[in-house]
C-alpha cells in the first residue's frame, strides 16, 4: 500500500516555523513528507532540512518524496525522543525551528494488518516501529487487569475502563486474544447496549490506549521538549500539532514551564531560583483547522497547534 498521509494543519505549521532560506530545520515525525515538502521548498542552497520518522514505511515514502532535493535534506530512522542523539550524529549544535505532527498516521491507520485500525479484522499490533517488541497483543494478553484498567482509563479515558479490562481478562482465559476483531467484540460485550449502539465505535478510547501504550507516545512526547527547546538557535520555534487532550496537555505545560521557570514562592520581592525562560509561547490559543479543512479531512477535526519561540 502506498503511503499516503494528509498533512494536518500544513500552511499554519509552515507559517509558524517562519521558515529561512539559510536556515537548518527537523521534522521530527516525518511521516509522508508532506510538512518536510514544504519546509525543504523555501530552503536556499545552504538551507537544510532533517527528517526523523520511527516507521520504516514513512522512511521509504519521504526519502521518494524529497528526492530532488538532494544533499538539502537528511532523513534518519529513529524516534524523535532522541532527537539530541541525531543531531550529535549529524554534528548539528543549534537548529532554526523543529516540527512535530504527533499521533497515527493516515497509513498507520488504513494499513489493515498493521492493526492500529478498530474497522478492520487483523493481527494485533500498533506498533508504529516494527522494530521494538512490545506488541497490542502482549498488552492484551499478558498485562494484569490492573494495569489494562488504568490505561484504557487515563489513556483512553473511557468510562467503561474497568468492564472492559475485566471481560478481556475473562476472554484470554479461553484462549489468547489475537485479533483486533476479537477485541473489538470483546469491548462490545462489555459496554451498555445505548454504548453499542451507538454512531462512535465503542472500541475507539480502547484502541487508542493501547497505541499508546505499545508506542509509549506520552512519553515520548513529555521527554522531548525540553531538550528540543535547548537546542534552538535565538528566534527558532517548535511547533507541535496534537490530535487529542493528553498531548495538548503536555505541550501546553511544558512551553509554560519554559517560559516561566521560576519556582520561587509568590510572596519573594525577586526570583532567587535562579531558573531563566527559554522563550515565549507564541500561541496563547491553538491554532485549529479551518472550518474548510475540518469537512475535507475528518481526522483534522480534533488537531491543536501550539508554538514556542527561543529567546
Amino acid at each position: 500500500m502506498e503511503f499516503v498521509h494528509k498533512s494536518v494543519l500544513l500552511e499554519e505549521a509552515i507559517e509558524a516555523l517562519a521558515v529561512r532560506e539559510d536556515g537548518i530545520y527537523v521534522d521530527g515525525t516525518l511521516g509522508g513528507g508532506g510538512h518536510s515538502y514544504e519546509i525543504a521548498c523555501r530552503l536556499g542552497p545552504t538551507g537544510r532540512l532533517i527528517g526523523i520518522d520511527q516507521d520504516e514505511a514513512a522512511i521509504e515514502a519521504a526519502g521518494k518524496r524529497l528526492a530532488g532535493f538532494g544533499s538539502r535534506v537528511t532523513i534518519v530512522r529513529d524516534n524523535y525522543v532522541n532527537f539530541p542523539q541525531v543531531m550529535d550524529r549529524l554534528g548539528i549544535e543549534k537548529v532554526d525551528g523543529i516540527l512535530l505532527d504527533i499521533g497515527v498516521s493516515s497509513y498507520q491507520i488504513d494499513t489493515a494488518d498493521r492493526g492500529f485500525s478498530y474497522m478492520e479484522d487483523a493481527p494485533l499490533d500498533m506498533r508504529m516501529d516494527q522494530r521494538n517488541s512490545l506488541t497490542a497483543r502482549i498488552i492484551v494478553n499478558e498485562y494484569t487487569e490492573e494495569e489494562i484498567f488504568h490505561l484504557i482509563r487515563d489513556f483512553g479515558e473511557d468510562p467503561f475502563a474497568k468492564s472492559i479490562a475485566s471481560h478481556i481478562v475473562k476472554a484470554r482465559q479461553k484462549a489468547p486474544i489475537e485479533t483486533t476483531g476479537q477485541l473489538v467484540d470483546i469491548i462490545r460485550g462489555s459496554v451498555p447496549a445505548k454504548v453499542r449502539n451507538s454512531a462512535s465505535n465503542p472500541a475507539k478510547r480502547t484502541f487508542q490506549a493501547l497505541r499508546i501504550e505499545c508506542n509509549r507516545e506520552l512519553a515520548v512526547l513529555e521527554e522531548s521538549i525540553d531538550g528540543m527547546i535547548a537546542r534552538l538557535n535565538s528566534g527558532g520555534r517548535l511547533a507541535i500539532i496534537t490530535f487529542h487532550s493528553l498531548e495538548d496537555r503536555i505541550v501546553k505545560n511544558k512551553f509554560r514551564e519554559n517560559e516561566n521557570p521560576c519556582i520561587c514562592p509568590p510572596n519573594f520581592p525577586v526570583c532567587v531560583c535562579g531558573r531563566k525562560s527559554r522563550g515565549h509561547v507564541v500561541t496563547r490559543k491553538p491554532v485549529i483547522p479551518s472550518p474548510e479543512e475540518q469537512r475535507d479531512n475528518k481526522r483534522a477535526k480534533s488537531a491543536k497547534l501550539r508554538v514556542f519561540e527561543h529567546i
